[in-house]
């Protein structure tokens, strides 16, 4: 298996990434624990869920299942660099969605539950938030990171021009700190 850094993270992934969407829905669990088994034994160690992922609204199901797996020991949960996202409703409560400091923190509590560990190597926005001011946003990523529950935060599917307006609003200083995460 070939390994290439991730961004400036200084972790290594293999250049294939397990996505992990369909479980348990299409995929059961039976069959997830041995895609994962396998993913392992072929090298590949990136394993990308989300906290959405399972095809009931606020259940979590995929990182359920990949945290049963994980606590079956053996080294899995070491030997995996785990990414997860937030973004989408994980309820219908105004504050269960999207990217406000509130909803983030809590789920990222949630996904860290569900995954049976205690961090996420990868978090990642799942979409952009046009409603929720950049400062917030990175302030509670900055936050989780400092706690030790996050390895590294990112954006994931957001557009270039967003980009370029998150640089204007975020100081300086605090975007260097997120790069170097």
């Amino acid at each position: 298996m070939e390994y290439t850094r991730l961004g400036r993270t200084g972790l290594k992934v293999s250049r294939l990434c397990l996505g992990t969407m369909n479980w348990p829905w299409l995929t059961t669990e039976a069959q997830a624990f041995e895609i994962m088994d396998r993913s392992l034994e072929l090298g590949i160690n990136f394993f990308d869920t989300a906290n959405i992922y399972g095809g009931k609204q606020g259940e979590g199901l995929t990182e359920a299942v990949i945290g049963r797996w994980f606590e079956q020991g053996g080294g899995r949960r070491e030997k995996v660099v785990l990414a997860t996202k937030v973004y989408n409703p994980m309820g219908d409560w105004p504050n269960q969605s999207r990217l406000s400091a509130l909803h983030i923190k809590k789920a990222c509590e949630d996904s860290l539950t569900r995954l049976r560990t205690d961090h996420i190597d990868l978090y990642q926005m799942h979409h952009i938030d046009r409603d929720t001011p950049w400062e917030e946003i990175w302030q509670a990523m900055e936050q989780l990171v400092r706690e030790g529950k996050v390895s590294a935060a990112r954006a994931k599917e957001i557009y270039g021009v967003a980009i370029d307006t998150a640089r204007w609003v975020v100081d300086a200083e605090e975007t260097e700190k997120l790069r170097k995460t």
